[in-house]
């Protein structure tokens, strides 16, 4: 895929990264509707891993899902403008940078894919639970996988080649 093909050149390849999140997400959260509203979880690896079926009125770890309603609309629109603000930094950043677009397109993905869900329905659903023993990991979802993905590798991107890339910066400003 050349990069100077505006279909897929930059920025739009790492919307079109965001679009397969979403779809991804979307195809899977209607597959566990399907497999598991109504029917028993599947064990994937007994102990640890099952696919299940919750609905979260909240947000990150059911956060506020007992508020009555309003909250559906308050993450709604706190996702929606969240999305605006990463679709313009993605637009914004240099052709060559390649992480750093790549996370925020995972972000953006799962923004739009929970964001889908609590417009259409009211909540999010989702399906992937994690658990050992009595201890349970909040039950989660592809677009939750985009989002933690991609918020680890903007941690990466600080914690390690945020220096190295302001050092080029300064280099080529002094050329």
């Amino acid at each position: 895929m050349p990069s100077s093909n505006p279909f897929w050149g930059h920025p739009w390849r790492w919307y079109w990264l965001a679009l397969v999140v979403v779809v991804v997400d979307v195809v899977t959260k209607v597959w566990a509707v399907d497999m598991f509203m109504h029917g028993p979880s599947m064990q994937i690896i007994p102990g640890l891993l099952q696919f299940t079926y919750a609905e979260n009125y909240g947000a990150a770890f059911s956060f506020l899902s007992d508020a009555g309603g309003w909250q559906r609309w308050f993450f709604g629109i706190i996702a929606f403008g969240f999305s605006v603000i990463v679709s313009i930094w993605v637009w914004r950043l240099p052709a060559r940078k390649r992480w750093e677009p790549c996370a925020l397109a995972l972000i953006l993905g799962g923004a739009l894919g929970n964001l889908w869900d609590r417009v259409l329905l009211g909540y999010v659903r989702d399906f992937i639970s994690v658990y050992y023993g009595s201890w349970h990991f909040p039950v989660f979802n592809v677009a939750d996988m985009g989002i933690s993905i991609g918020a680890a590798m903007l941690i990466i991107e600080l914690l390690f080649f945020a220096e190295k890339d302001s050092d080029k910066a300064k280099n080529n400003v002094e050329v």
